[in-house]
């Protein structure tokens, strides 16, 4: 590993927006240049949430060369108490990234150890969701994710966009097929 993992502070957000472009990028989504529009919005979110050390964390790892090159990202979510969660604190894991030039080296693990860490020692959540994708599924199961007891189901109520406009039937769920039919 290139550098060890520390956890991000706000002035890493520009960091974290460009890896969310990348994993976003190589998940199939056009997400535009530099200067879109959404990279800005993200950054503000991202600096926001990092000021929120109780509910929110990031973890990266820094490349002498290259600056911040692999992320993962914790948040606590409230929901209503119930039995086995009295207190109501649900994490999710998201954003995990890392730059192409530095893959294979065991960064994203190491982000991804750090955020569920924090989870454990620092919260009281007692569940974590994440959204896996093909590339990351073995390694999430490595560390002990699986499928749910209940399918995860999602409903878009709003026109989706993209960096340049609106969404074509291949940005679609389902790659324009429809959903309904």
């Amino acid at each position: 590993m290139s550098g060890g993992v520390r956890r991000a502070v706000v002035g890493d957000a520009a960091a974290l927006v460009r890896l969310r472009g990348l994993m976003l990028e190589a998940m199939g989504m056009t997400v535009g240049g530099e200067d879109a529009g959404w990279r800005a919005v993200a950054e503000a979110w991202f600096a926001e949430r990092l000021r929120d050390k109780a509910n929110f964390v990031a973890y990266v790892v820094e490349d002498a060369e290259l600056g911040v090159v692999s992320s993962a990202v914790g948040a606590c979510e409230r929901r209503a108490p119930g039995p086995v969660n009295p207190a109501g604190v649900h994490g999710h894991v998201s954003n995990i990234s890392t730059d192409p030039r530095r893959r294979r080296r065991g960064h994203a693990r190491a982000c991804l150890d750090a955020v569920l860490g924090w989870f454990r020692e620092e919260t009281e959540v007692r569940v974590i969701d994440l959204n896996a994708t093909g590339d990351g599924i073995e390694l999430y199961r490595s560390v002990g994710f699986d499928a749910p007891r209940f399918p995860a189901l999602q409903l878009r109520i709003r026109e989706m966009t993209t960096a340049s406009g609106r969404a074509t039937d291949a940005d679609r769920p389902g790659g324009g097929r429809s959903l309904w039919a």
